[in-house]
């Protein structure tokens, strides 16, 4: 008996997809479990699985097309039965860009990246489909991320232009780190325009509500990131001897102070609903990771229960599934508190915009040299981090964040009591 497939509902805040490609053909055996095609969500390319089995008789929805959640995309049938091949009408022209999420939804951004300069929109030579995403393979994409290429400075040597392995790597590096292979370097060839994607709107939506609704203050302050500096380096040293090797990034002692530090202030890990706050008793702490399409924040869960090299380990991965579109709905869904680090691409300090429904975010700054006060009133040189919380001010008051903050200090400049 046919059976339909359905554009799937990936994410609770999903309300439409995009069909980015089809991994089978028609007339291709399919066993349940197969994966089918790619889908855009608003949070992030996913897997589409098939629950049946049988042989895809007929695709409804091409590559490119964005339709309502629910909407038949295909059918599955035995070889020869006869079935309903019509196809829904036309539902991608005539859809809307994805609404709201409810409130409970954690948003897919917590500070919005900096948009793509025009030569990102329209001098690149890479490839893109009907929906402006860039054709090239899934290792294309992993090796780019790995040599910090930007995909769109590229030209594609494979099947219909679309970027592979090689094209890759005989590109040069566009920066060290830090995210900045995302962004397109060079002169402006000509203006252009370049339709939203899903999770670009949705980023659009999330942060124009957190803004204009959330009482949004900030708290900063200033920590002397030397110690954190010294330690990080000593251990390093030896880590970096074992198999396999172990490297910690200061980013991964800044996640795991901020889990400590909400530990022990609570009730910065909270959401407002209405009549009511909400208190977590764990800690699903989100941080933000760019990519391409915009920005998304994976999430560490129970992070308090975790040591600083499981915390490490599993950024690290986390992030590379976010970079690949790889990441699971579970996995960057139900965050408590959100830390980002932009210290990593350059910026001394800035204020990040809440990611509901959570009530505060942590914008961590850059580490920097400078002039400062020494224990005996002499001037030394001094490594300094910027700090700022911003806090929805309807579930946390100014004393509660100057709490929390008190206590990140304490561990940022005595680190050792991140590894008890």
């Amino acid at each position: 008996m046919a059976k339909d497939i359905l554009m799937p509902l990936l994410s609770p805040s999903m309300t439409e997809g995009t069909l980015v490609k089809w991994l089978k053909k028609e007339g291709d055996a399919v066993k349940s479990g197969d994966v089918l095609a790619e889908v855009e969500t608003d949070k992030a390319t996913m897997d589409l699985e098939a629950f049946d089995s049988g042989f895809l008789r007929k695709i409804l929805i091409q590559a490119g097309e964005r339709v309502p959640v629910q909407t038949k995309i295909g059918i599955i049938g035995t070889k020869d039965e006869v079935i309903d091949e019509s196809a829904p009408a036309s539902p991608a022209k005539a859809a809307a860009p994805a609404e709201a999420p409810a409130k409970k939804e954690a948003a897919p951004a917590a500070t919005p990246a900096p948009s793509p300069s025009p030569a990102a929109v329209s001098s690149s030579s890479a490839p893109t489909n009907g929906n402006g995403r860039i054709k090239a393979s899934p290792l294309a994409k992993k090796v780019a991320a790995e040599k910090n290429v930007s995909l769109a400075t590229l030209t594609g040597t494979g099947p219909g232009g679309r970027i592979v392995k090689k094209d890759v790597l005989s590109a040069p590096a566009s920066g060290s780190g830090g995210g900045s292979s995302i962004y397109a370097r060079g002169p402006v060839a000509k203006e252009g325009t370049t339709k939203l994607t899903t999770m670009r709107s949705v980023i659009a939506k999330r942060l124009l509500e957190s803004k204009t609704t959330i009482p949004h203050f900030y708290l900063e302050i200033e920590v002397d990131a030397k110690p954190l500096f010294d330690l990080r380096a000593q251990l390093n040293d030896s880590l970096g001897k074992l198999t396999p090797p172990v490297k910690l990034s200061l980013n991964d002692f800044v996640l795991k102070a901020a889990a400590e530090a909400v530990r022990r202030v609570p009730a910065v890990n909270a959401s407002f609903e209405g009549d009511s706050i909400r208190q977590f008793a764990d800690v699903q702490l989100s941080f933000a990771v760019a990519i391409a399409e915009g920005l998304i924040t994976p999430i560490i869960k129970e992070a308090q229960n975790k040591s600083l090299i499981q915390i490490s380990g599993e950024a690290k991965s986390l992030a590379v599934k976010a970079k690949e579109g790889k990441l699971k709905p579970d996995e960057f869904q139900g965050g408590t508190f959100t830390v980002s680090n932009l210290g990593m691409l350059g910026i001394d300090s800035f204020s990040a915009i809440i990611n509901p429904p959570q009530a505060a975010i942590l914008a961590v700054g850059n580490i920097v040299k400078k002039p400062v006060v020494g224990p005996n009133d002499e001037i030394v040189v001094g490594l300094r981090q910027s700090i700022t919380l911003s806090c929805d001010h309807r579930v946390v008051d100014g004393a509660v964040g100057a709490a929390y903050l008190k206590e990140l200090r304490e561990l940022i400049e005595k680190p050792a009591l991140l590894l008890l």
